[in-house]
């Protein structure tokens, strides 16, 4: 499996790995921070391959979120990564944020297969689905529906949640709403088989089997041409300096 460098930024976490053979080696995190990815990302990394004892010459490929989320965080991240990349010249591994997501929910340590997740009191059942939500701000929010194995049933879409959206679905299935968008979604999802967990962020602790498995189809991105998927463009605020606007 060799050598993966791992970087999430895609919300105001920033996350950091490093595996061997599908084992953690080392891990960074912070959640504490609004958005200090650009102050942290390079030092986590330097970080992570101190503490496993890896030479930069050793990594054989970095998995970096793909999105959506933050386009400020995309950015940072896929730009740390492209040049890590660029620099070694070896390959890059683009993973899907909400399919990450929901795989670290699934299993919270990161260890299960894709056919056998290890969180039962979450999964018991055929009729389970999986939820991740990233704020896209007002009460808008990226988000896709996934099966516990893993098997997307509805493609990431941006959407502004109403007590209507998942009307149906909630009526035959228990669904669990996870990611920074759970929680103002919570509001106005009123159903007793709605199970919300905002505390379950992007880490790169959901990448590791979905990247060793890219890795091993040679599931690579053109690292020239690759760019964060934002689903949304980017709308920039007004500066808060008076003069710059009449």
């Amino acid at each position: 499996m060799g050598v993966i460098l791992y970087i999430e930024t895609s919300t105001r976490v920033c996350s950091v790995g490093l595996s061997r053979d599908n084992n953690w080696l080392a891990i960074r995190e912070d959640r504490s921070r609004d958005y200090s990815h650009s102050a942290l990302l390079t030092v986590f990394m330097e970080e992570v391959l101190k503490e496993a004892g890896v030479e930069p010459t050793e990594v054989d490929a970095v998995a970096v979120s793909r999105g959506p989320g933050s386009y400020t965080g995309l950015r940072i991240g896929v730009s740390a990564a492209k040049g890590f990349c660029f620099a070694l010249d070896i390959p890059m591994i683009a993973v899907d944020t909400l399919k990450a997501l929901t795989a670290n929910m699934v299993d919270p340590e990161s260890s299960a297969t894709m056919d056998s997740p290890k969180n039962p009191a979450l999964t018991d059942g055929s009729d389970v689905l999986y939820c991740p939500m990233i704020d896209a701000r007002r009460m808008e929010v990226y988000y896709a529906l996934f099966t516990p194995g893993l098997k997307e049933i509805k493609p990431t879409v941006a959407e502004v949640i109403t007590a209507d959206t998942f009307g149906e679905l909630l009526e035959n299935h228990r669904i669990v709403f996870c990611g920074d968008g759970a929680g103002k979604c919570r509001q106005v999802i009123d159903s007793p088989n709605a199970l919300f967990f905002p505390d379950n962020l992007p880490s790169v602790k959901g990448m590791l089997q979905l990247a060793g498995e890219q890795f091993g189809r040679k599931d690579f991105v053109d690292l020239a041409y690759f760019e964060p998927y934002y689903l949304k463009d980017f709308v920039a605020g007004k500066p808060k300096v008076k003069g710059l606007y009449s």
